[in-house]
């Protein structure tokens, strides 16, 4: 390869949340890259590393980018995470407290623009095409760099599955996958105690995370960000289904950014990222509390008792499913075809069973949610089932 003249260089970044899948799609790139005449760089830390480059040869940036090799991504493209690294940073609205310190002189307001930075940093490292790997936050600011005039090419990943666009994000299946395990592992104490079981998943905006296991058959009803949800009635399905269950139990999954009918969001505190998120949780618990309060009401005055468990980062840690082994492969390659074809400004996407792209201002130019009227029966708080018949993989995730 010294020997060989390099067709121009490629940079790899995975921002936001980490989910098992984003090591393949590193190695998917990389590996056919290099084949194909390219230099491969990985960005450490999302667009965190890119802001923290020092423009001088003699520093050691080697915390903010490496450059990337067979050997270094055939061992982690087979495990969860990612090696690269991952962080909530937005380079246009770094708070003063987070701005690095070679540049303190020159950004010194509350919130600053560190485009101008990033924009210089990958030009001194080199890089001609830029490849970011995140959701809607992360690739915004693709989309962002892209209007600057950068050449990008951006590939879907969240496990909510909430990217517009795409009908799949990295991480959805695994986060799926460990569920429905997950609450079919815990459904035994639940059963051993005759108790109700509240399971608290991910999904800030969007409940595909507990739709589709709810549809599977992991727990009797589902509570979504998208359908504001009253506590009694839910309480009154539940004490039902245990009831009615001759194991005396019923599980019920609650996306944390569910909201009790007139109410806000939970947060776990006031503190925000840089995207203007704050920190969701405890809605679980506060789904558990009423519910052993209310119970009585409808189990003949006596109370029933409430497990309650945050699945939390059990259902994005481990290694990658089959799919989230095969998708962002496929992924990976998608995009390094738009590259050998000159193309960039896109999105690469899944839409109806067949891999494409589409503009990457698909990201910002909408908001992907369960489509409730279609698909969740608000009476019963769980998906419908109907209308099966040429409806994608995952039913609810198309637009």
């Amino acid at each position: 390869m010294a020997n060989k003249k390099i067709k121009g260089t490629i940079a790899i970044l995975t921002g936001g949340g980490d989910v098992p899948g984003l090591n393949p799609a590193i190695r998917a790139i990389t590996i056919r890259a290099i084949r194909e005449g390219y230099r491969v760089i990985g960005l450490r830390r999302g667009w965190g590393g890119i802001i923290d480059v020092i423009r001088d040869k003699k520093h050691d940036n080697s915390e903010n980018f490496l450059e990337l090799t067979k050997e270094k991504v055939n061992k982690a493209g087979r495990t969860g995470g990612t090696f690269l690294h991952t962080s909530r940073t937005r380079p246009s609205h770094v708070p003063k407290s987070k701005v690095p310190k070679h540049l303190q002189d020159t950004y010194s307001a509350d919130v600053n623009d560190l485009t101008p930075e990033v924009i210089k940093n990958l030009e001194w490292i080199g890089v001609d095409y830029l490849i970011p790997i995140g959701g809607d936050d992360t690739l915004s600011y693709g989309v962002h760099l892209y209007q600057q005039g950068l050449k990008v090419v951006a590939i879907p990943k969240t496990m909510d599955n909430d990217v517009p666009g795409t009908d799949y994000c990295i991480g959805f299946s695994t986060c799926v996958t460990r569920t429905i395990s997950l609450a079919n592992n815990l459904r035994t104490a639940a059963g051993s105690h005759e108790r109700i079981m509240v399971l608290e998943v991910f999904g800030r905006y969007a409940g595909f995370t507990a739709m589709l296991p709810t549809m599977a058959g992991a727990a009797n009803r589902c509570i979504i960000p998208e359908n504001p949800f009253d506590i009694e009635h839910l309480t009154e399905l539940i004490v039902n289904d245990r009831n009615e269950n001759p194991s005396k139990y019923s599980i019920v999954l609650v996306s944390e950014g569910a909201k009790f009918q007139g109410k806000d969001m939970i947060f776990e505190n006031a503190e925000v990222d840089m995207f203007g998120h704050a920190k969701l949780g405890g809605i679980g618990d506060m789904v558990s509390a009423k519910i052993k309060e209310l119970s009585p009401k409808y189990n003949n005055g006596v109370g029933v008792n409430v497990i309650n468990q945050k699945l939390g980062y059990m259902v994005r840690c481990g290694d990658p499913d089959a799919i989230d082994s095969i998708i962002p492969m496929a992924y990976g390659n998608l995009a390094l075809d738009l590259i050998l074809s000159g193309v960039d400004g896109r999105l690469v996407v899944l839409k109806n069973g067949r891999y494409d792209n589409v503009p990457i201002s698909a990201v910002t130019s909408s908001k992907k949610l369960v489509n409730v009227p279609k698909y969740y029966d608000i009476e019963r708080m769980r998906p419908y089932y109907h209308s099966f018949e040429m409806q994608p993989m995952f039913i609810m995730t198309s637009e």
